[in-house]
């Protein structure tokens, strides 16, 4: 037996990652990986949103032959799903964001690479030609911010992501005080600079670089981004873990989508852990979604090949749930597939998988 039949047969389901990623972890990395900020409102409302959506399933179709794959600006991806920025993973691997990488060049999708990761970006541009994107954290003055952007061109990547909902450090209680104490890291008081000028000045820098904007919430900053000329609307809460009582993500898609008017490309992420959520994120159009947590779970589980077998999962739901719903192709789903739902479990991080004993991953 090779070695990805042996992951496949200790983890058949995402909840078997979840088990061994709490067992591998230390109680500050599962923290600060599942955390999120004061109540975890913000958290729980991302998980609440897409449970309160139910499907409308078509039948006699004919869909013998299902297509999960999705191109994105010019991509093509396996899946419409991206691996999102996420800093601090080599404390959950020591390799860190080269592991992610790899994942990302074996299942065939696109990988964002965090400012606030290792190892450097220069070293996991040159881990594998598939394209990546670089997510960026404001860390110093504008010359500063010059000399990133052109040393992220210089590496090759295919996008660049600006995150602007970081002006403050969110106020994440369940970490340790050394942890929560990296929010009054002089460097952070960057970010409370950023404006449209450094969208703007960004765009110049890049010169053609598909360039999104992570951390959108409303409609109205949505349209603010199209009219700024920006290529992606990254819809992010940044996982529950910024303002505390905010709406969970997939409620503000529908107004985000008619802001946008299709004139720039949607991805959203929050709580996205099943086929069946990535699913209703594309009915109701967003071109993909980002997954965070379910990433770093699976990392912590067994590495890069943790992460290529979530995607493996998750690709196994999709296309199961595609058949079921009546559709060969993503591009078919649309907003009839998908109506208001009463959620059935009290929301959680681990709601969307009922065989967890929930108290066991606080």
């Amino acid at each position: 037996m090779n070695d990805s039949q042996d992951l496949a047969g200790r983890f058949r389901t995402n909840h078997d990652i979840i088990v061994a990623a709490r067992q591998n972890m230390k109680q500050a990395e599962w923290d600060y990986v599942s955390g999120a900020a004061e109540t975890e409102t913000s958290l729980r409302r991302n998980r609440q949103a897409l449970d309160s959506l139910a499907f409308r399933p078509r039948v006699l179709r004919d869909v013998s032959a299902v297509d999960t794959s999705v191109e994105f600006l010019g991509h093509k991806m396996a899946l419409p799903v991206f691996l999102a920025p996420m800093g601090g993973l080599q404390r959950i691997d020591p390799d860190g964001a080269v592991a992610v990488d790899n994942a990302a060049e074996e299942f065939g999708v696109v990988n964002f690479v965090s400012t606030v990761t290792d190892p450097d970006l220069d070293v996991t541009a040159a881990n594998s030609p598939h394209p990546k994107a670089f997510q960026i954290y404001v860390r110093g003055d504008d010359q500063w911010l010059r000399d990133l952007v052109r040393q992220v061109k210089k590496a090759g990547y295919s996008m660049v992501a600006l995150t602007v909902d970081l002006a403050y450090y969110g106020n994440r209680e369940r970490l340790n005080p050394s942890q929560m104490a990296l929010r009054d890291v002089a460097h952070r008081t960057w970010q409370k600079r950023v404006t449209w000028d450094t969208v703007k000045m960004i765009q110049d820098e890049l010169d053609g670089i598909p360039f999104m904007l992570k951390g959108i919430q409303t409609g109205e900053d949505a349209m603010l981004a199209v009219e700024q000329g920006v290529e992606v609307v990254y819809i992010s809460n940044h996982g529950g873990r910024q303002l505390d009582y905010v709406q969970g993500n997939i409620e503000t898609l529908p107004e985000i989508v008619a802001a946008v008017g299709g004139k720039a490309k949607i991805i959203i992420d929050g709580g996205f852990t099943r086929g069946t959520d990535i699913l209703k994120a594309m009915c109701l159009g967003a071109d993909a979604v980002a997954i965070g947590r379910l990433q770093a779970w699976g990392l912590a589980a067994a590495g890069a090949a943790g992460v290529a077998r979530v995607l493996e999962i998750l690709k196994s739901e999709i296309e199961i749930s595609m058949g079921l719903l009546g559709v060969s192709h993503v591009d078919q789903l649309d907003a009839n597939y998908v109506t208001p739902g009463k959620p059935v479990r009290f929301p959680h991080e681990m709601s969307a998988f009922p065989h967890l004993p929930i108290d066991r991953f606080e």
